[in-house]
C-alpha cells in the first residue's frame, strides 16, 4: 500500500476530473488523501464514499499575492510532512507549481504534476498580447521552471504543450510524458439519439474570453439572420480569471435572444438535447467537455489550436476552423443546418473515436503507472 496525496484547486474538480482515478487507486489498496481549499459537506462526503480522505488547505486560486503564496506553500509543506505520502500528484496551475514545490520541501519520494492546459498566459492572440500579459508570462515561466524541474514526472495532455514546455526548458525532456485526454466513463456517458429538430448548438465552458465565447455569439447572430429556427446554448459559470466575462455581458446576449444561458449546471442532459457541440477555444489541454459530447454521439466544431485539434478528425466527426474566425465558425455550423443527416453520421464517428481514444479506464491505468512507479 502506498500513500498518495492529490492536490487540487477546487474540491469539485476532484470529483469531476479525478473521481474514477481516486476510486481505482483506493481499489488497488492505496491510501488516498485529497487536498482542496473549498470543501463543502456534499463534496467531502462524496470523496469519503470513494474511500479517500478529504484534507483542507489554503490556496488563492487566481491572482498572485507573494506573501499569501509563500505562506500557503509553507502550510502545505507542513501538511505534507504530517501526512508523509509516498506520492504527491498535483494538477491545475497553482497546485501544480506550489504543490510540487511543497512536496519537494517536504521530501516526498515521488512528485508528479499534470499540465491540463498551458493556461491563460500561454494563450495568445494578436489583440490580447499586452505588455502586462507578456510580463506575467515571464514570471509564470520562472515559476513553472523552478517547480517542474523538481517533479519526477510531468504529464501533458497534448503534444503541443509538451513540446513548448520542453522547448522553453521548463521541463526536462526525459521527465515529460504524453497522456492524451483524461478520458470519460463510456458507460455513464452513453450514445444518445441525434437531435435534428431544432438544430441546437451547445458550448460548454468557463465564461472566459479565451474559450471563444465572443466568436460563438457573433456566429450565432449571423446564422439567426438566415436560420431563425436555430438555437444556441451556452453552459458555464462566471470566472475570476483575467479573461472572465461579466454577468451583464452574458445576460445582454440572453436578452437579445442570441442564446440561452442556464448557467453552471450539470451538462449531461444539455448534451443529450444538443445537435452539435461547439468549442471555439483559443487553447486547451484536451477538453473534457468535448470528450463527454463525443461519447454521447455529438459532432464537434472546434478550433485548430493545441488540445482542440486532438478531438476532431476533419470531415469525419466534425470540423476544425481557424481560431477567432467568426465567418469560418458560422460556415461550419451552417453545414449541419443545410445537411442535418450529417449530425447522426458524424455523431456516431465521435462515439467511435471516444471509445478508441478517451476511455477513462484505459487512461487511468496509464496514469496510475506514472504515479505508482
Amino acid at each position: 500500500m502506498q500513500t498518495i496525496v492529490i492536490i487540487a484547486h477546487h474540491a469539485v474538480s476532484l470529483l469531476n476530473f479525478r473521481g474514477l482515478l481516486i476510486r481505482d487507486l483506493v481499489k488497488a489498496g492505496n491510501r488516498v488523501y485529497c487536498l482542496a481549499p473549498d470543501y463543502d459537506a456534499v463534496t467531502r462526503r462524496a470523496l469519503q464514499a470513494r474511500g479517500a480522505t478529504p484534507v483542507d488547505y489554503g490556496l488563492q486560486r487566481t491572482g498572485m499575492n507573494p506573501l499569501r503564496d509563500v505562506r500557503d506553500v509553507a502550510r502545505l509543506t507542513r501538511t505534507l510532512r504530517r501526512l508523509r505520502p509516498d506520492v504527491v500528484f498535483s494538477f491545475s496551475t497553482k497546485p501544480m507549481v506550489y504543490g510540487t514545490v511543497a512536496a519537494w520541501l517536504a521530501r516526498v519520494p515521488r512528485r508528479v504534476a499534470m499540465v491540463e492546459g498551458a493556461g491563460y498566459v500561454f494563450t495568445t492572440t494578436t489583440s490580447r498580447q499586452t505588455w502586462r500579459r507578456r510580463a506575467l508570462r515571464g514570471m509564470v515561466e520562472k515559476l513553472y521552471r523552478f517547480a517542474l524541474q523538481r517533479a519526477h514526472r510531468v504529464i501533458f495532455l497534448n503534444p503541443d504543450d509538451l513540446g513548448e514546455f520542453v522547448g522553453l526548458g521548463l521541463v526536462p525532456a526525459g521527465r515529460a510524458a504524453l497522456l492524451g485526454g483524461i478520458g470519460v466513463d463510456l458507460d455513464a456517458w452513453r450514445l444518445a439519439p441525434p437531435v435534428v429538430a431544432p438544430i441546437r448548438f451547445l458550448l460548454v465552458a468557463r465564461l472566459l474570453r479565451e474559450k471563444g465565447i465572443f466568436e460563438y455569439v457573433a456566429a450565432a447572430r449571423q446564422i439567426l439572420q438566415q436560420y431563425p429556427q436555430s438555437e444556441f446554448v451556452l453552459l458555464g459559470g462566471l470566472d475570476t480569471n483575467p479573461g472572465g466575462l461579466s454577468r451583464l455581458e452574458v445576460q445582454a446576449w440572453v436578452d437579445e435572444g442570441v442564446l440561452q444561458w442556464p448557467g453552471h449546471v450539470p451538462v449531461r442532459s444539455w448534451i443529450e438535447q444538443a445537435s452539435v457541440f461547439v468549442l471555439p477555444s483559443y487553447r486547451e489541454g484536451v477538453p473534457l467537455s468535448t470528450q463527454e459530447a463525443m461519447a454521447m454521439g455529438r459532432p464537434v466544431i472546434t478550433t485548430d489550436v493545441p488540445g482542440c485539434r486532438q478531438t476532431v478528425e476533419e470531415g469525419v466527426n466534425g470540423y476544425i476552423v481557424p481560431v477567432c474566425d467568426v465567418d469560418a465558425l458560422a460556415s461550419a455550423m451552417c453545414r449541419f443546418i443545410d445537411a442535418p443527416e450529417q449530425i447522426s453520421v458524424m455523431g456516431q464517428a465521435s462515439r467511435e473515436i471516444a471509445e478508441r481514444d478517451f476511455d477513462v479506464r484505459s487512461i487511468n491505468k496509464t496514469l496510475m503507472g506514472y504515479l505508482l512507479k
